[in-house]
């Protein structure tokens, strides 16, 4: 047996092994899966766009028109008039100077960090942020100092324990995995008050939250305050890419620093162009995000009904936590026999004990779809042996998974994780 067999092994073993699912048709509120229809309850194609038919069209005009790749980096030739237009539509709907854009997510977060945050200094991350933030973290040249979970006490104290080397907070906006909301206002304050950067990965906030869907950062009133905001195109605009918005100038420091903008291919011209149309249908129609509110409170309530603790959720995404990764399968496949897809969440992408069924709503789903799926998952969660009352609250395994450091404590690592979590 070779090495990589054994490794595979272990996985299964413990209840860790993936396999890719096929979706067959474009993404929306029922999909067939692996050959059987389902209503699809784990994508985030929040409102409902990425097969929308202007969206759809959109891509395809500007296939013909530019091309399918844009065939550099945008450095060298690759920089073209969509992209820009693009930049300055994001910028716009943020409410900042400018915009750049990145290829993805994790490009987007791993070349920021490691632009702003250098050799000597020091970056602070909240322990449950994406793992594309954890990567940039890493590369970046400074150190980092991992902070409880939204606990703006304890990043206070770290600040405070790194004197003057202080450069970068960086957080998700909206916890992919959880569902619940950085402290922003507190957060900004802080590093207002210690001359510290602040960047906000509002990846499952951009197209959700705030006024007009404008995020996180919006709907914390805080617009003008925070440094960077990281933003995605492939969750409620549809599409594929990311941005980065920020002010002129450092817009300009990113193009020259951030590695993964300057040796990356730039975006291909169809995904640019369908979420340049994703957006004008989001400003045109504000209601979408409205739908998808109402949409996340129908769930949560009638999970609630179910016997699910859902109290840790205040947006689109609703986290069943089952607790191991084997009785999370269980009941993510049986949701599956009763027409539900669900999918199972496990470790290294959130805490070992605490794996889940992570829900994902969309303002496309009807009200009576929900009703419907908390009813199935119900009975999955049965007919798996899980029996919600007995789990942990969600809010309780958060404020139970560490321990308060003491006044001679160092600056934390990423707990020492063997494999970067992941969204």
């Amino acid at each position: 047996m070779t090495e990589i067999e054994e490794r595979l092994d272990e996985l299964k073993g413990l209840g860790l092994y993936r396999r890719m699912r096929m979706i067959s048709g474009p993404q929306g509120p029922r999909v067939v899966l692996d050959g059987n229809p389902v209503l699809l309850l784990c994508s985030n194609n929040y409102l409902g766009l990425a097969d929308h038919p202007r969206v759809r069209q959109a891509a395809a005009d500007a296939a013909m028109r530019w091309g399918v790749g844009a065939g550099a980096s945008r450095l060298v030739c690759g920089n073209m008039t969509i992209h820009r237009r693009l930049e300055e539509r994001l910028a716009a709907f943020k409410g900042t100077a400018a915009s750049v854009l990145f290829g993805s997510g994790y490009l987007a977060n791993m070349g920021v960090i490691a632009a702003l945050a250098r050799e000597g200094e020091v970056v602070f991350s909240d322990e449950l942020n994406h793992a594309s933030i954890i990567d940039g973290c890493r590369l970046a040249r400074a150190e980092t100092f991992v902070y409880d979970h939204g606990d703006v006490e304890h990043l206070a104290w770290g600040v405070r324990q790194a004197g003057g080397r202080a450069s970068l907070i960086v957080t998700d906006g909206v916890f992919s995995m959880d569902g619940d909301v950085a402290p922003l206002e507190e957060i900004v304050e802080l590093a207002h008050r210690h001359d510290v950067r602040v960047m906000v990965d509002d990846a499952h906030g951009t197209g959700t939250r705030g006024p007009g869907g404008r995020g996180s950062v919006a709907a914390a009133g805080l617009d003008g305050e925070v440094d960077v905001i990281v933003g995605t195109l492939s969750k409620a605009l549809g599409a594929y890419g990311a941005f980065a918005c920020c002010d002129a100038r450092m817009a300009q420091y990113l193009v020259n620093s951030a590695r993964s903008l300057i040796f990356s291919t730039a975006l291909p011209p169809p995904a640019v162009a369908g979420a340049l149309a994703a957006l004008e249908l989001l400003v045109e129609e504000p209601r979408r995000v409205e739908k998808l509110d109402a949409n996340a409170q129908t769930l949560r309530s009638e999970l609630a009904r179910e016997g699910f603790d859902v109290t840790g959720s205040e947006t689109q995404i609703v986290p069943i936590v089952v607790g191991e990764a084997e009785l999370a399968m269980d009941v993510c496949e049986q949701a599956i026999g009763m027409g539900v897809f669900a999918q199972a969440i496990r470790p290294p992408t959130v805490p070992a004990g605490t794996s889940r069924l992570r829900l994902a709503v969309m303002a496309s789903h009807s009200r009576e779809e929900l009703r419907g799926a908390a009813r199935a998952l119900g009975r999955a969660a049965f007919r798996a042996g899980f029996r919600p009352a007995a789990a942990a609250p969600m809010l309780a395994v958060r404020d139970g998974s560490h321990d308060r450091p003491g006044p001679d404590a160092v600056p934390a690592p990423f707990d020492h994780e063997q494999v970067a979590r992941a969204a």
